[in-house]
This record gives C-alpha cells, sequence and structure tokens, in this order.
C-alpha cells in the first residue's frame, strides 16, 4: 500500500488520536508495520543510544489480556474533573473524547495491534532526577511519534495511552519484558482507519503560548 497523497504538514495537523475511528475487522500488514519502525528508528535519541524497543501483540489472547490491564488502570480512583467555569465548547469537546475513550474501553481488544513501546534502562527510575527523567522520555518519545506519523501516512490510525501501566508488571510478566531494566512508556493500538479524512484539531493559538526571551 503506497503511502496516502499528504505534505508533511499535512501529516503534522492531521495525525489525530484515533479511537473511533480504528477498523476492527482489516487486518495491518507487517510490512507497513515495518516500514513504520524503520522511520521510527530515524528518531533522534540521547547520546545516539538508541535504547528503544517496540513490543507489536497481536496474539488475541494477549491482547485481551492487555486490554483488561488498561481497563483496571482507568478504574484506578481519580480526581474528580471540576467543570465551573468552563464554557460550552470546551463541554462539547470533552463529551466527544469521553465518548472516543468509551469506545475504546470497550472495544481495545479487537484492535488489530497493540504497540508496546520501551526503552531499556540502568535499574527503575520512577523517582529519579528530574534531568535524568527527561533524558529518559526524550529518547523514546520522538521515535514513537515518528512511528504515530508514518502510520497516519499509510491510513493507519494510533492513539497514545497510558493507564495500563498502573500494571506494567503485569503487562511486562504477560510479555516476556525484563521489568528491571526496561521501562514500558505506552500502549497504543494501530490499525487501519476508517476513511483518512483527518483535519487539524482546534488548538490554542500560538501566539498565545509564544514566550520571547522572558516568560
Amino acid at each position: 500500500m503506497p503511502p496516502l497523497d499528504l505534505t508533511a504538514d499535512d501529516v503534522l495537523t492531521t495525525t489525530r488520536a484515533v479511537r473511533k475511528r480504528l477498523d476492527l475487522n482489516r487486518p495491518v500488514e507487517r510490512e507497513l508495520i515495518e516500514e513504520c519502525l524503520e522511520l521510527a528508528t530515524q528518531a533522534p535519541t540521547g547520546r545516539n543510544r538508541q535504547r528503544w524497543d517496540f513490543v507489536l501483540v497481536t496474539d488475541p489472547e494477549k491482547r485481551a489480556a492487555l486490554a483488561d490491564l488498561y481497563r483496571l488502570g482507568l478504574a484506578r480512583p481519580r480526581q474528580q474533573v471540576v467543570r465551573d467555569g468552563v464554557n460550552r465548547g470546551d463541554l462539547v469537546r470533552g463529551q466527544r473524547i469521553a465518548d472516543s475513550a468509551q469506545y475504546l474501553y470497550d472495544h481495545l481488544h479487537e484492535v488489530p495491534v497493540l504497540l508496546v513501546p520501551c526503552i531499556r534502562v540502568q535499574g527503575r527510575h520512577e523517582n529519579g532526577s528530574h534531568v535524568g527523567q527527561a533524558n529518559t522520555w526524550g529518547s523514546i518519545l520522538p521515535a514513537v511519534w515518528q512511528f504515530m506519523l508514518a502510520a497516519r501516512s499509510r491510513g493507519l490510525g494510533t492513539a497514545w495511552t497510558t493507564p495500563h501501566l498502573h500494571y506494567e508488571k503485569e503487562a511486562a510478566e504477560l510479555l516476556g519484558i525484563p521489568y528491571e531494566t526496561v521501562l514500558q512508556t505506552a500502549l497504543i493500538p494501530l490499525a487501519h482507519t476508517i476513511g483518512t479524512d483527518f483535519r487539524p484539531g482546534p488548538r490554542v493559538e500560538a501566539k498565545e503560548i509564544a514566550h520571547w526571551d522572558a516568560w
């Protein structure tokens, strides 16, 4: 399958978190995944150490077990969202996101491929220094984002999710990931999208977030 006819700017502005428009019935060709991985590995990484690994889960039983961990993670107590003073547009967008999140919650086990991007470390360091944490995340996030951009350009949808990380150790046991030396960073559903006509999302204008020379 050739890439979609999209410019670089198109890909950068229309790579959405896809939850409801994932084609649950169409297999994802391994060749497409490998192409995305090849592009992902061209991402910059701290000291060029390339400490990343990508676990691709296609086995139905393992996908179901991962989906259960995701749901358990979402079921953990979390802070009540304060809605006072939120305008109607924000509430509508919030409801749309909630609806799509619910759809993924219900159907995650049916997604053809679940991707768990990982990074190798010398011992776990959840309570490590800010600098160390930034170095670790800065060495995996660019590669994962390049994978997601490459997927978009090939008609595939993705979404970055993290609830299963509440049960990272259980996921490590399920997938044979060395828990003490490999950090899981996300759980990303991967599937062909239903239609490819994604548009830029509503965002704060750049001029509102740019701080020149000082805050």
